[in-house]
C-alpha cells in the first residue's frame, strides 16, 4: 500500500478517520489490514500523521487559523474557517477578545476542547465587519455604557461620548465602533417598528435599492417582449397554475401535469425567467448578488430584486403572459425521470391557488372543488404523482423532518396569538415537484460536465453522529457505530420517535447532527435528500444562486460555453447571505414572541427539556417555540449531578430530570431584547 494514498485520504478528511473508516475508504481486504496498520504506525513514528484517541489525522501545520466569527449572543461563538476543509471552531465568550458577528479573526485552537470538539480563543481581530454597533444603553454611577447585540455575551462596553444625544436607560442606540460615540438613538425596545429596525441594522441588511438599479428594473419591465416570444416555446395553451401561501406576492413557479398512459406522467415546472431581465454585470445584478436572497419578516419583506420585477413583471400572475425557463419531465410509474427537456417558454397561468385551498380540494371540500372545478382533475393527477415521487425519495434514504414552526397572528396591527404552522399535503406536493426539477437540472449540467452551482449537504461529522447516537440511546433508539450510520438509519430513528412525547426532541437532535446545506461549485451530493446531483433552480426571484444556474442552463441549451463569474466566490457569498437572512428572520420572530410573553408573567406552561447546561435546564415551551432557563437553584433545594449525559439526579431526593422530559413550568422573568427568560417549576 502506497503511503501517499493514506496521506491523500487524510487530507480529504481533515477531521480525521478511525482505523475502520480508513479500511472502508481504501477498500482494504481483511488480508491487507495488518499491512495498513503497520504503515500507519510507521507514518506516525515519522511524524507524518498523528493519532488523537482513536482517530488518525494529519499533523498540525499550525494551531492558528483565520475565519469569520459567528455568534448568537448566548455565551459563545464559532469561527468558520477560511479553509473549507476544517470544521467550525467553538469559541467561549471569555476568549472572544471583542470579536463580534461577522468579524474576520485569527484564533489559536486545539482540536479537543472541553466539549470534545475543536475549541479556540481569538488572538487577533483582522477585520471588523461593521463600523457601528447596536445595543442597549445603560448608566452606572453616571458613566454610560453599551451592551451590544453582536457580542457573544452581555459584555458592557464603556461609551466615550454621548455626542448630541441624551438617551434614557434601556433605549437602543448605535455607536461608532472605533470611537465608541453614540451616533443614533433607535428608540425603546417596545416602540413600533424598532425591533425590525434593530434586526436590519444588526445583520447589515439592505433596505433601499440604489437609483441605478431601480432605473434598470423600470427599463427592463418596459422592454418589449414580442421579439423574445419568437424564440420561446409557446406554452400558453398548457394548463398551468401557481400554488403558494395566502400572503405570497412573488410567484416564482408554476406547475402543469399530463397523464401519458402506462402509469407515466408529464410534469412541467415553469420558473420565472429572471435572467431575461437581469443582465450580468448590470447594477441590478450587482445589487441582487450583494443581497443574495430575499428576507421575509412577519410584516415586511426585503426583496432581492426591486418590486417592479419581483412582484410584477417576473411574478407568474394569473391570466397574464409571463416568460419562464421550463423543465418538462417524463416520469414513469416507479418515479424515475426517463426524460427531461429544458427550454425558454411563455406561459399564461390559469389561476393563483393557495396551499389551503388545494389541501381542502384533496380533503374533498365541495365548495373548493366547485370553485376550481376545471383544475381539480389536474390537481388529483398531481397528487398521485407527488405520492409516487415521495415514496421513491424516502425509499432512497431522504430524511423528512416534520417540525412545527411558529406563526405570528396579528389582529388590528397587534400580535394577537402564536399559532402553530405545519405543512399540509399541498406544501409537500410542490416541494416534491421542485426537488424533481432541481435534480433534473443538476443531472443535466453534470452529465455535460458544465461547471455550475450545486446545493450540497455534506455527510455529518463523525463526532456529531457519535453524540446523536449517545443521546438517542437514552430513549432506547439505537443507531449503528457513527462511521456506519446511513440516512436510512436516521430515517428509522425519526420513525421510532413518532407518536412519543419526545418526538419533537428526537427530530431536533437528528437535525442538529447534520451539517448545514450550502452552495458550492464542487458537487459532493446532498446527504439529507440522498441525491447525488442537486442544485437550486426554482426560485430566481428570491435566490441569487438560482439566477446563476438559469444563466448557465440557457447558455448550455444554446450550445455555448457558459461564461460564469467565479462560482466558488458566488457560492461562498450566497451561503453567507442565506445564513444571515435565516438568523435575522428567526431573531425577529423570537423577539416578538418573548415580548408577547411579557404579559404572561406568572402563568404556567408545558415545556420539554432540550438541554442540560452548567446553569440549569433549558426548557422549550410547547406552544411558543422559545427556550427559557430553569436554574438549578429552582429545582427544589437539592444538589443535582449528571449520572449520564441525558439525566440529572438529585443527591438527596433522587428526583430525576431527563432530556425530552415534559415539565410544567411558571414564567418568572423575560427579556425580549436579549431573548431570554427564566422559569421555575410550577407548584
Amino acid at each position: 500500500m502506497d503511503d501517499q494514498r493514506i496521506l491523500d485520504l487524510l487530507r480529504r478528511n481533515r477531521q480525521g478517520l478511525t482505523l475502520q473508516q480508513i479500511f472502508k475508504e481504501l477498500r482494504v481486504s481483511r488480508k491487507e489490514r495488518a499491512k495498513i496498520e503497520a504503515r500507519l504506525i510507521d507514518l506516525e513514528n515519522k511524524k507524518l500523521i498523528r493519532r488523537v484517541k482513536n482517530r488518525y489525522l494529519l499533523p498540525l501545520r499550525s494551531n492558528l487559523l483565520r475565519g469569520r466569527f459567528e455568534t448568537t449572543g448566548r455565551g459563545f461563538g464559532f469561527v468558520i474557517p477560511e479553509d473549507r476543509g476544517v470544521e467550525d471552531v467553538f469559541v467561549p465568550a471569555r476568549f472572544a477578545k471583542g470579536a463580534m458577528q461577522g468579524d474576520t479573526v485569527e484564533i489559536l485552537f486545539k482540536e479537543q476542547g472541553a466539549k470534545g470538539k475543536a475549541e479556540g480563543r481569538v488572538v487577533r481581530l483582522l477585520k471588523k465587519e461593521k463600523k457601528s454597533i447596536i445595543g442597549i444603553y445603560g448608566e452606572r454611577f453616571g458613566a454610560p455604557y453599551l451592551v451590544p447585540f453582536d457580542a457573544p455575551s452581555l459584555e458592557e462596553i464603556p461609551i466615550v461620548s454621548r455626542g448630541e444625544f441624551f438617551p434614557a436607560q434601556g433605549m437602543i442606540v448605535a455607536a461608532d465602533r472605533s470611537r465608541m460615540t453614540i451616533t443614533e438613538v433607535l428608540g425603546r425596545p417596545d416602540d413600533p417598528g424598532v425591533d425590525a429596525k434593530v434586526i436590519i441594522r444588526k445583520y447589515g441588511l439592505a433596505v433601499e435599492f440604489p437609483k441605478d438599479a431601480l432605473a434598470e428594473a423600470e427599463a427592463a419591465a418596459g422592454k418589449s417582449r414580442s421579439s423574445a416570444l419568437d424564440e420561446r416555446m409557446d406554452c400558453r395553451g398548457l394548463t398551468t397554475f401557481t400554488i403558494d401561501g395566502e400572503k405570497a406576492q412573488d410567484f416564482d413557479d408554476a406547475v402543469s401535469v399530463k397523464k401519458l398512459g402506462g402509469g407515466r406522467f408529464q410534469l412541467g415546472v415553469h420558473i420565472a425567467d429572471v435572467s431575461h431581465y437581469v443582465a450580468p454585470g448590470s447594477a441590478l445584478d450587482a445589487e441582487a448578488f450583494a443581497r443574495g436572497t430575499s428576507v421575509y419578516f412577519p410584516d415586511l419583506t426585503l426583496p432581492m430584486l426591486p418590486e417592479r420585477l419581483s412582484n410584477d413583471i417576473c411574478s407568474l400572475r394569473p391570466r397574464e403572459d409571463r416568460l419562464t425557463l421550463s423543465a418538462v419531465m417524463e416520469i414513469d410509474a416507479a418515479g424515475d425521470v426517463v426524460r427531461a427537456d429544458f427550454f425558454p417558454a411563455v406561459i399564461r397561468t390559469a389561476e393563483r391557488l393557495t396551499y389551503t385551498s388545494v389541501h381542502k380540494i384533496f380533503e374533498g371540500d365541495e365548495h373548493e372543488r366547485r370553485i376550481h372545478a376545471a383544475l381539480v382533475p389536474d390537481l388529483l393527477a398531481m397528487r398521485e404523482l407527488a405520492l409516487i415521487l415521495r415514496e421513491k425519495r424516502v425509499g432512497e434514504g431522504s430524511l423528512e423532518f416534520d417540525l412545527l414552526e411558529p406563526e405570528l397572528v396579528y389582529m388590528e396591527g397587534r400580535l394577537h396569538s402564536i399559532a402553530t404552522f405545519a405543512q399540509n399535503e399541498a406544501h409537500k406536493l410542490i416541494e416534491e415537484f421542485m426537488v424533481a426539477a432541481n435534480v433534473a437540472v443538476a443531472s443535466f449540467l453534470g452529465q455535460k460536465e458544465i461547471p455550475t452551482l450545486y446545493r450540497v449537504h455534506p455527510r455529518p461529522a463523525v463526532a456529531n453522529l457519535e453524540k446523536l447516537r449517545e443521546t438517542l440511546t437514552h430513549f432506547h433508539i439505537h443507531l449503528p457505530k457513527p462511521e456506519k450510520i446511513e440516512p436510512t438509519d436516521l430515517q428509522r430513528a425519526i420513525r421510532e420517535g413518532e407518536g412519543r412525547p419526545e418526538e419533537k426532541f428526537v427530530n431536533v437532535q437528528v437535525l442538529r447532527a447534520m451539517k448545514l446545506a450550502v452552495y458550492s461549485d464542487e458537487n459532493v451530493g446532498h446527504y439529507g435528500l440522498a441525491k447525488k446531483n442537486y442544485t437550486h433552480f426554482t426560485s430566481p426571484i428570491r435566490r441569487y444562486p438560482d439566477l446563476v444556474v438559469h444563466r448557465i442552463l440557457k447558455q448550455t441549451l444554446l450550445g455555448l460555453h457558459p461564461e460564469s463569474p467565479s462560482l466558488a466566490a458566488v457560492a461562498l457569498h450566497a451561503s453567507g447571505q442565506e445564513r444571515k437572512a435565516d438568523g435575522a428572520e428567526q431573531d425577529l420572530v423570537e423577539w416578538r414572541i418573548f415580548r408577547f410573553l411579557k404579559d404572561k408573567l406568572g402563568e404556567e406552561f408545558t415545556g420539554i427539556v432540550v438541554d442540560i447546561t452548567k446553569a440549569g435546564l433549558a426548557v422549550e415551551l410547547d406552544d411558543y417555540f422559545v427556550k427559557g432557563l430553569l436554574a438549578y437553584d429552582d429545582l427544589g433545594g437539592d444538589y443535582f449531578r449528571r449520572n449520564s449525559p441525558g439525566v440529572l439526579s438529585g443527591k438527596r431526593t433522587g428526583r430525576k430530570f431527563e432530556l425530552g422530559q415534559t415539565l410544567r413550568v411558571q414564567l418568572a422573568a423575560v427579556d425580549p431584547v436579549l431573548r431570554r427568560m427564566n422559569l421555575v417549576l410550577a407548584e
